[in-house]
């Protein structure tokens, strides 16, 4: 095959992969909506679609030489032509192969060529399997029927049904696909032409329609909108230059002056009037000339980000099949609303938000939503229900509402676990009243939840949420009634085109900061500063901020001649979420549209820095990171505290006791477990750890389920009923996955349940450091 043919079916590939997830969409969405309607035979729109889809699927994959996905895809088309005619209705198991076909043809796409072929021979035979049992003994052996033209590949076979092993479709060689390439296509194209020419009436041509959409690549959107950006830099560099030249005609006004005292403009008068004419009007053309490109600069960016929008839609598409799986694996019944989904925000917020969303739909499933039993008994209906709804709220804003009507969030749990984990003490704990208490399920290790599986319970998501809607300069907040469900509602900006920041000078640097997180500057008397629980902090609308110097939390060193004569103190007060902290600054600047840069691949995270802008007059200058800023504060806050010795108490090496009959699995363990800095003592089973518990103190369990004598179960239970180790903390790692297993480790007092199959090693030391 020549480089240029190689070129081609790389292209070719490329283009696959795109309409290949498209299709995939389709099907997978179908499947869904099809499964709801409980009567498949009424949507027969949907079983249309999904079955012209995997059709569609077929034809690509052939035209690149796939032939594991156009076997899969030729089986689909037998479930749900089966479907069309009326003679197959699938039941609950069979929607799982259908979506595990799915995944298999997902998994083709993204394999190297040639590779991923393995499970296809196991598909093939279930969706035949489904397709036997909806069909006529007489018809059983009947290839299947297609009203839809077949597609004409340009790499592989031209007809036939596609099964792994087809020597038809994994022989197709540099010969084939250089025919194929080069005359099939022709032949064919000319065929059908001539064919038309004979049978088709005599009319005037018609010229095809013009598509009014094109497939581009979002990386180049994404270049295009980085280069348009780069534009503010050669704006506010002309607006530098003409301030500039203002002081040049301010400067020249003074010497103007001087020469008259002198009397020299009697000999230069013409001279001088001519120049200062020609400087003022150099200055006016410039002003106006900068104001045309800006205007330019500013509609350029402004088109160029609405390339970037897109609707919401395309960031929720994965979220039914989510619900679906997560909720039938916790035998719950769950309804997944969405609304609004056509409102377009910029891509890159769309990504960034992908995770919280998750995360939020996860926890309202396994915290929220209750079983159909325990919902009947509260008079609700069986199947729970999650909306999302996307509103706009203002021109440059949308807000995110995910709401479910389950159980709502236990405030008493939540403090109980902040006490737990040492983020409250119980005398603070005690004065919280319930709206206070719904910000500490941001705080990271706070969860609803006693019990830690592989969906949730380790106290992270939320705090991911706020984290990702703070660094995008939104704002958050919780909204929950017992027993009637909770709402999380996110407010975030609509595009990251413009970004404005104030500039402050701070012993001697400069450093800007994103005007959405500033939230006044004022000056006060040094004698207004008032010390609350040993901190210094500033009275803002009658409540108390807590105050800190800039330089102090980026931990700078004050210039040599920085001593404060004044006064007055420059105070900037920011907020990020609800967290509302004042900085002490030298000077306030002024405030400017900039353009934020990252730091390379070297320095892809520093803290306290989210990356630098180039000033008009070329000067670097860093960008803070504002939820960074006020974490730094806090800890120097803290450094010399009595909790900091506390802390510094409990970073003692702590003890784990591992109970394992599997000598691999027991070396596995040890290993994770002490690479994370813990001391491990292995046992082979839970007699023998009863035993060393009852010898020495362990300061976690990690256990199996499944050894002989004493299992995990009876380990966790027996350890739960000694008063001694009533508080100490159990994690079961074992390969039973079912959800009664699960219910049994919960029920037996296990803090943490964690699957083998989908172990992860960063999971099991999180876990285990969070227990302790």
């Amino acid at each position: 095959m020549s480089q240029s043919e190689q070129e081609f079916l790389e292209e070719l590939r490329k283009a696959f992969v795109i309409e290949a997830e498209e299709h995939l969409q389709t099907i997978d969405t179908g499947l869904i909506a099809i499964e709801k309607t409980k009567d498949p035979a009424a949507d027969k729109k949907t079983i249309e679609a999904v079955f012209r889809a995997a059709h569609s699927l077929k034809g690509a994959a052939r035209s690149v030489n796939i032939p594991g996905i156009v076997a899969v895809c030729q089986s689909l088309e037998s479930v749900f032509s089966a479907m069309k005619k009326g003679f197959l209705r699938l039941a609950a198991g069979d929607f799982d192969t259908l979506h595990r076909a799915a995944d298999g043809i997902s998994r083709l796409i993204a394999a190297p060529a040639g590779e991923g072929d393995t499970a296809v021979g196991t598909l093939v035979e279930e969706l035949d399997r489904i397709t036997a049992a909806g069909k006529e003994p007489s018809e059983a052996q009947a290839p299947l029927e297609d009203p839809l033209t077949e597609f004409i590949p340009i790499v592989g076979p031209t007809s036939g049904s596609a099964r792994p092993g087809d020597p038809g479709l994994s022989s197709v060689g540099e010969k084939s696909f250089q025919e194929t390439a080069r005359t099939g296509t022709e032949q064919t194209v000319k065929a059908q032409a001539a064919s038309a020419a004979a049978t088709a009436p005599a009319a005037a041509p018609v010229m095809p329609a013009i598509s009014e959409t094109i497939r581009v690549a979002a990386t180049k959107l994404d270049a295009i909108l980085l280069q348009a950006e780069e534009l503010i830099a050669v704006k506010l560099a002309g607006e530098q230059r003409l301030a500039e030249l203002g002081d040049i005609l301010t400067l020249f006004e003074t010497w103007k002056k001087e020469w008259e005292k002198a009397g020299a403009t009697d000999r230069h008068g013409a001279s001088l009037l001519e120049t200062e004419t020609r400087l003022e009007g150099l200055r006016r053309a410039l002003y106006d000339d900068l104001r045309t490109t800006g205007l330019l600069v500013d509609h350029l960016l402004e088109s160029t980000k609405s390339m970037l929008l897109l609707p919401f839609s395309t960031l929720l598409q994965a979220l039914p099949r989510m619900v679906r799986d997560i909720s039938r694996e916790q035998d719950k019944e769950v309804e997944l609303a969405i609304s609004g989904e056509e409102i377009e925000v910029d891509k890159r917020i769309l990504e960034r938000m992908k995770d919280p969303l998750i995360h939020l739909v996860r926890n309202s499933i396994d915290h929220g939503i209750e079983r159909p039993d325990v919902r009947r008994g509260r008079s609700k209906p069986a199947a729970g229900t999650i909306s999302i709804t996307i509103s706009q709220v203002e021109d440059s804003k949308v807000e995110v509402a995910v709401a479910d009507d389950g159980s709502g969030i236990d405030r008493a749990r939540v403090i109980k676990n902040a006490v737990k984990r040492g983020l409250l003490s119980p005398e603070d704990a005690a004065a919280l009243d319930e709206e206070s208490a719904l910000p500490l399920i941001f705080q990271s290790g706070v969860s609803t939840s006693d019990f830690i599986t592989d969906i949730s319970g380790r106290g992270i998501g939320m705090a991911i949420v706020q984290e990702a809607v703070d660094e995008l300069g939104g704002r958050i907040s919780v909204e929950t009634r017992k027993e009637k469900g909770a709402t999380v509602r996110l407010l975030l900006p609509q595009t990251l085109a413009k970004f404005r920041a104030i500039l402050v000078r701070e012993y001697g640097h400069i450093f800007a900061v994103p005007i959405a997180s500033v939230e006044r500057v004022i000056r006060i008397r040094k004698d207004e500063v008032v010390s609350v629980e040993n901190r210094e902090a500033v009275a803002v609308e009658g409540a108390p901020v807590s105050l800190v110097r800039l330089g102090g939390a980026l931990e700078l060193t004050p210039a040599a001649d920085g001593a404060e004569k004044s006064k007055l103190l420059t105070v900037v007060v920011l907020n990020a979420g609800k967290t509302r902290m004042a900085f002490a600054v030298d000077n306030l600047l002024n405030e400017q549209e900039i353009l934020i840069k990252g730091l390379g691949k070297q320095l892809v995270r520093v803290r306290n820095i989210a990356g630098v802008t180039v000033l008009g007059s070329g000067q670097v200058v860093p960008v803070l990171n504002v939820l960074d800023l006020m974490r730094s504060a806090a800890r120097a806050g803290k450094a010399a505290s009595p909790a900091s010795s506390r802390a510094a108490e409990k970073e003692k090496r702590k003890t784990v006791l591992v109970a394992e009959d599997s000598i691999t699995s027991r070396m596995l363990l040890k290993n994770i477990l002490s690479s994370a800095g813990l001391d491990v003592h292995t046992v082979v089973d839970g007699m023998e750890a009863w035993t060393a518990l009852k010898e020495k103190p362990f300061d976690i369990v990690v256990s199996d389920v499944d050894m002989p004598g004493m299992n995990g179960f009876d380990l966790t239970a027996k350890i739960r009923g000694d008063t001694k180790f009533a508080e100490l903390p159990v994690v079961l790692v074992t390969s039973l996955e079912s959800r009664e297993d699960r219910e049994r480790g919960a029920e037996a007092g296990a803090d943490a349940y964690i699957v083998k199959s989908s172990f992860d090693q960063s999971n099991l030391i999180e876990i285990v450091k969070r227990l302790v």
